[in-house]
């Protein structure tokens, strides 16, 4: 499994019923776009949201991902966009 795969299966572990896509921004799979829809932010400012996903991602941090860009939104805010 590579790294953007393992990213995108611990997103969608810890965050049940959560959709998850991660990109490679620079080739290196080190360098990553994170984009998480998920109930679980109903409620909660943006910078809480990014919260979320970064203490997900801590671990992974340390060792597989320099730098990491995150969007975030709710179920009902993506099927709004349509």
């Amino acid at each position: 499994m590579n790294n953007l795969d393992e990213i995108k299966n611990l997103i969608e572990t810890k965050l049940a019923g959560s959709s998850v896509q991660v990109g490679d921004l620079t080739g290196t799979q080190d360098h990553l776009e994170i984009f998480v829809v998920s109930d679980e932010f109903k409620g909660k400012m943006l910078l809480d949201q990014h919260q979320i996903v970064m203490d997900i991602l801590k671990d992974s941090l340390k060792e597989k991902i320099h730098a990491v860009k995150i969007k975030t939104m709710t179920k009902e805010k993506f099927n709004q966009q349509g």
